[in-house]
């Protein structure tokens, strides 16, 4: 449908005259509201600097992916407005204006810091004592790993790999000669052969393997000295070749995005394919040329040409070409001085829940009723104990598992490993093409082979997204004694004890039979290659995911022009599904009342006069990454967890699955105390506007858009979800379902 919109909206929409956000600019929004907790002076000082390293990262994922999928449809965009070219242009003034932000909050920061006893050297001057600090790190840890210098070319820019540094001195003016040997020890100069002059200007690709971050003590001062590797290049790398001019730096971003369809290839091979699509990440069309130094108006100009790119695509360096090493800060700042008040938050041990602690007593546990964890307030070692318990137990015959994104060092990994080569039946699914984990997942892949463990990967055009564990018991004893039992684990997020003390995420273990056979069908199915379906309980995409959405919110819908209380809630990652949103307008006009709890990108406009009154979109940008995902479906009383965000690739494109919520007690947790946690958080939580802007809300909006429910739950006190997870688990979930 159409409609009249207000005249601040029509730069956001996906298409003139449709109620949808363009998704790319609702997730610029979700970045930004990032970079606003950097900016938030309540936040502990090294977490802003986290939040600051995340929306460079973010902003450099956001052009090697979404970018030049947005530039491909621009460019064959043939409608009369060329609105997508439009759109494509807004991103650019979008990414420019939030650049001047960074850069921002980069100056706050490092003051800030430099006043703890952390200090991010920028530019120091030689009378400065950090000067030779910085100096001792350039000739021992960067100078011995560079080539040797080229003339340079425009042309060469292009050769750049993706994120890699080049730097060019643009008017190598003598001093009093250039000195293309390196004017420092022969030991510590690999590049000793290279010629002793350059017709032109020198060139230096800076190699990808050197850290952006370089610490430092500095004992006198008793403070941690940071250097970003281009501020180190900018002082010392025309020192070390007598070259008096000042360089220029180029940072390059590519089309990072690729696709490796497996259908046709056999299990052997699958590797190699995946191996061969990732060397063209670093070679994809370029994207977004980042400038710092000297980089004069000509020289960028030229790059431009060459590398076909506009001008909005030649942008400067927020601060520096490392703003997402920035995590260096955040993980090395040592612990005397970041335990200071002030500069991170209180280390908190999250707890193994009660029922998962003892190992021999945890199959019967989990017997006798579903368990609900939520990480990271609930360790992940509940989960690790279970595996390590499966591996050990001489009735378990069968562990299968799911990976999608796993640490490298896991503890997981270990036990399956030990469990195999002590001759237990072993299996281990991996998604070879999780983006920007497959030397990771090869890596897996390749150890748990030699080890003895089966393993299998994604399929056709299909991600393998579900997180599924299943182990097959032959009871000992008790009432199924002799028979085989199902035991089964299922997640909104990864098998990764990293992530899971950074993101947050719901997962049950349950020895529900029909469950049980469910998940033993999915396994038995991507075994063989096929598509699995025919579950009872479990929901797959691509074959009905979409579909059931699609019919829970019509009966949704239904029940309230019935007359009957009706209520859709989502918390998901991202919002962009426009046949799942016309249905969530169709609700609302019914009457259904619409709570949405969105990350990311929400292409959704919520409180639109005849269209979106009852919908109401908030999300929440807090220290830890919101991941789980929960349909909730009032009147028909439906409750799913899943690993699935509504978007197309997750309904078509991957393998997922969503899985309901049956044990009353967890239940009544996730409906009573996770769900209005979120929709009453008034200290992190932003609401979307109609005007399609995102701001804060206050006490009062929030308890009456919740119709009481707020204060009967949480009391009179602001709500900090966060928070308030992390302090009812520390209570052992005291005054809750879960007690």
């Amino acid at each position: 449908m159409e409609i009249d919109f207000l005249p601040t909206l029509p730069s956001l929409l996906a298409r003139p005259g449709a109620p949808l956000i363009h998704r790319d600019l609702s997730w610029l929004q979700f970045n930004d509201r990032v970079l606003a907790e950097a900016r938030q002076a309540t936040n502990p000082l090294l977490e802003r600097v986290k939040f600051l390293a995340i929306s460079g990262s973010n902003l450099d994922e956001f052009f090697m992916i979404r970018f030049g999928s947005l530039s491909r449809a621009a460019q064959t965009d043939a409608s009369p407005q060329g609105h997508l070219r439009k759109i494509r242009d807004n991103v650019l003034e979008t990414v420019a204006k939030f650049g001047a932000k960074q850069l921002e909050a980069y100056d706050l920061l490092t003051s800030e810091l430099e006043l703890e006893g952390v200090r991010l050297a920028r530019q120091p001057s030689p009378e400065d004592p950090i000067y030779a600090v910085g100096q001792r790190i350039f000739d021992e840890q960067i100078l011995p790993k560079l080539a040797p210098p080229e003339e340079f070319a425009v042309a060469k820019v292009g050769m750049l790999e993706n994120l890699q540094i080049g730097a060019v001195f643009p008017n190598p003016a003598p001093n009093p000669a250039p000195n293309l040997v390196p004017n420092v020890a022969p030991n510590s100069a690999p590049n000793s052969g290279a010629p002793a002059t350059l017709g032109g200007s020198p060139w230096f690709r800076i190699p990808k393997t050197l850290p952006q971050i370089f610490l430092a003590w500095d004992a006198d001062a008793k403070q941690a000295v940071f250097f970003c590797l281009d501020d180190l290049l900018a002082l010392y790398l025309g020192k070390a070749f007598r070259l008096a001019s000042a360089p220029a730096f180029l940072k390059l971003t590519r089309d990072g995005d690729f696709t490796v369809d497996l259908e046709e290839e056999d299990t052997e091979s699958i590797p190699d394919v995946v191996r061969t699509g990732l060397g063209t990440r670093d070679k994809g069309r370029p994207m977004r040329l980042q400038y710092a130094g000297d980089a004069s108006g000509t020289l960028l100009n030229q790059c431009a040409q060459n590398l076909k790119l506009e001008s909005g695509q030649i942008l400067p360096a927020p601060g520096s070409l490392c703003l997402s090493g920035l995590w260096t800060v955040v993980n090395q700042t040592p612990d005397e001085i970041a335990a200071k008040p002030g500069l991170r938050y209180p280390i908190t041990k999250p707890g193994i829940p009660a029922r998962l602690t003892q190992r021999d007593r945890i199959f019967a546990e989990i017997a006798r009723q579903d368990l609900l964890m939520h990480h990271p307030y609930d360790s992940f070692d509940g989960f690790v104990n279970w595996i390590q318990a499966a591996c050990e137990d001489p009735n378990v015959e069968r562990i299968e598992q799911t990976v999608y994104r796993m640490d490298a060092l896991s503890a997981v990994m270990a036990a399956l490993k030990s469990a195999a080569q002590a001759g237990k039946r072993v299996g281990v699914i991996i998604e070879l093409r999780a983006r920007f984990d497959e030397l990771n997942n090869l890596s897996l892949a390749d150890e748990l082979r030699k080890a003895g463990v089966e393993v299998a990967f994604g399929f056709g055009k299909l991600k393998l997204h579900a997180k599924v564990a299943l182990v097959t018991r032959l009871e000992p004893d008790g009432p199924d004694a002799g028979q085989r039992k199902l035991y089964t684990h299922l997640s909104t997020g990864n098998y990764n004890a990293h992530t899971a003390r950074t993101y947050t995420d719901l997962a049950i273990l349950t020895a529900h039979p029909e469950i049980g056979s469910d998940a033993r069908l999915f396994f038995d199915s991507v075994w063989e290659g096929a598509v699995p379906t025919a579950f009872k309980q479990l929901v797959p995409a691509p074959t009905k995911l979409h579909k059931l959405l699609l019919q829970l919110i019509q009966a949704e819908t239904a029940a309230a022009r019935a007359g009957r209380v009706a209520r859709v809630v989502a918390k998901v990652n991202a919002l962009v599904d426009p046949v799942v949103i016309d249905a969530l307008y169709e609700a609302s006009r019914a009457g259904v009342r619409v709570d949405l709890i969105v990350r990311g990108a929400c292409s959704l406009i919520p409180g639109v006069k005849g269209l979106s009154d009852n919908i109401r979109v908030v999300s929440v940008v807090d220290r830890f990454l919101e991941h789980s995902r929960i349909y909730f479906f009032g009147d028909s009383k439906q409750l799913y967890l899943s690993s699935a965000d509504w978007m197309p690739r997750n309904f078509f494109s991957r393998l997922e699955i969503a899985f309901p919520v049956q044990d009353p007690r967890l239940r009544r947790y996730i409906e009573e105390i996770v769900i209005p946690a979120y929709l009453a958080d008034t200290v992190k939580a932003r609401e979307l506007t109609p005007q399609g802007t995102w701001k804060k809300r206050g006490m009062t909006q929030v308890r009456g858009a919740l119709g009481g429910t707020a204060e009967s739950v949480f009391g009179k006190k602001p709500v900090r979800s966060q928070w308030l997870f992390q302090e009812l688990a520390v209570r052992g979930y005291k005054g809750t379902p879960l007690e």
